[in-house]
């Protein structure tokens, strides 16, 4: 028996695809988790590492330089001595957000499934 191959309705994704940008800046390790912690407002290096433990300093360091050149975090240098650095989101990194607390809610309907499962 030969099957049919149907025709996708989706639209194929292209190298300028609006969803593909978005997931060029949220697929990195680490990133959705930064960009999550950012949303209540600034953070230090410091917060950031407290708030995100099983993370490295150097992946850290490198997740917020690469967001920062994209535009999502802005990174503000503080006149204290020593110097420290505190990191906000962008309105760009704002609208990231819903994105996110979607992704969430899904994870906790997929943990709640799998539990059920389990049990």
């Amino acid at each position: 028996m030969v099957l049919k191959v149907r025709k996708s309705k989706v639209s194929p994704a292209v190298p300028d695809c609006p969803m593909a940008a978005c997931m060029a800046i949220l697929g990195g390790v680490w990133t959705p988790e930064v960009v999550w912690h950012l949303s209540e407002g600034p953070r230090r290096f410091s917060e950031l590492r407290r708030d995100l433990p099983m993370i490295s300093a150097k992946v850290l360091s490198t997740r917020l330089r690469e967001l920062e050149g994209r535009g999502v975090i802005i990174r503000t240098v503080m006149a204290t001595t020593p110097p420290s650095v505190e990191y906000d989101l962008t309105d760009l990194g704002m609208e990231l957000i819903p994105a996110i607390r979607a992704l969430v809610e899904v994870g906790h309907k997929l943990k709640q499934r799998a539990q059920e499962r389990a049990s």
